[in-house]
């Protein structure tokens, strides 16, 4: 049908591989979904080899079609195969979540970017990474009509390494997915029994690379586990192990800290419980794009405790008590004092879970629609 508009959304990096990026591209095609009017359509790319812990066809109707595109983000052939695929489906627009991507799409283009750890973090990645990015991001840039910024943040880092007007980046914020609220005591009870969790703990999750600032978060709990609102608390570290990255475990031993458990990665069902479960959640990071795991706290009614850098004070607003990530002393003591204050949980509590409730994957999906219709003209 010639005056049915068709948007491309790329959704060859929904797989475990990608977690962050599968988790935005899926919630933002199911929200997305029932907000296309009668003339439009979403045609999700899949790769079909690459395993996804989501499921694309329960999805699939006449406004949302899952297209199969076999070949990988990392593949050369994409830069032909996929814009071939665009012209023959008629798409008007192409979305690519990721910066390796079809640099010459023959269509009109948006593109998300999180954050640029590999340019402000040098040291998280290789020189050949680094240039590397440097490199792919700004052609992503050069061929997209509009970029979406998950944070003011990602913004203004955005318009400080590379050279583009300021009205081509447009602020959309990410949300938690629904499935991220309070859980009931006996879903907590039966996690904390299966991962033999203490009644109180301090919950962080996350990856451990260099800008997740886990040492000094090891080195605030050194200081703070004997004091009066602490004692008996556990320190609880959930996710990826990766042995690039050893020295919060190294500093653990060191220390001597035998009450933090490191959990690894913890299914994606159980999270919900065990973010409800938490006494506190910490994230002591030095830099996040958005900072997600701050907001599903927040949904699941969990105190959050987090560092004051640009991007998470603008998810969490007044709904989390905030510290400076480079110094342990100032860690130590916002987790302290929220350990020791009940009321001052109970308020952030409830702040949080109004601040949750604000962002959605329905206005996320809104924006985003409207920034579609846009460049289409």
């Amino acid at each position: 049908m010639a005056d049915v508009t068709r948007y491309a959304l790329d959704a060859r990096t929904a797989t475990d591989h990608f977690p962050g990026i599968g988790r935005y591209v899926f919630n933002l095609a199911r929200a997305m979904r029932p907000l296309l009017r009668g003339d439009e359509r979403l045609l999700v790319l899949r790769d079909p080899a690459g395993w996804s812990p989501w499921e694309w066809t329960p999805l699939a109707g006449e406004r949302l079609q899952v297209v199969d595109v076999p070949v990988a983000p990392f593949s050369p052939r994409q830069q032909w195969v996929v814009p071939r695929l665009l012209r023959r489906m008629g798409a008007a627009l192409y979305h690519s979540p990721y910066y390796l991507m079809p640099y010459r799409p023959g269509r009109r283009t948006l593109l998300t970017v999180y954050d640029l750890i590999p340019l402000l973090f040098p040291q998280s990645v290789s020189r050949r990474a680094r240039l590397l990015f440097r490199w792919t991001t700004a052609l992503a840039l050069r061929a997209a009509v509009r970029v979406v910024a998950i944070s003011e943040a990602t913004r203004r880092d955005l318009l400080a390494a590379y050279r583009l007007p300021p009205g081509k980046v447009v602020v959309i914020p990410l949300a938690a997915d629904p499935a991220f609220h309070p859980r009931s005591p006996t879903e907590v009870e039966s996690l904390r029994q299966r991962y033999a969790l203490p009644e109180r703990y301090v919950l962080y999750v996350g990856s451990g690379k260099p800008h997740k600032n886990l040492t000094r978060l090891v080195d605030a709990w050194s200081q703070i586990r004997r004091s009066p609102p602490v004692g008996g608390t556990s320190l609880v570290i959930a996710g990826p192990s990766d042995p690039r990255y050893p020295e919060p475990r190294q500093r653990a031993e060191a220390l001597g800290l035998g009450d933090i458990i490191w959990l690894g990665t913890v299914p994606e069902p159980e999270l919900p419980s065990l973010y409800t479960g938490a006494t506190v959640f910490a994230f002591p990071s030095l830099y996040e794009g958005f900072g997600l795991p701050v907001l599903e706290a927040m949904a699941c009614g969990t105190p959050v405790a987090c560092s004051n850098t640009p991007a998470l004070p603008e998810v969490t607003g007044d709904a989390a008590l905030t510290f400076d990530p480079t110094d342990a002393a100032s860690i130590g003591d916002a987790l302290a004092r929220l350990l020791g204050d009940p009321g001052l949980r109970d308020e952030l509590r409830g702040q949080g879970l109004r601040r949750a409730a604000g962002l959605s994957w329905e206005r996320t999906a809104g924006q985003t629609l409207a920034q579609y219709r846009q460049a289409v003209g």
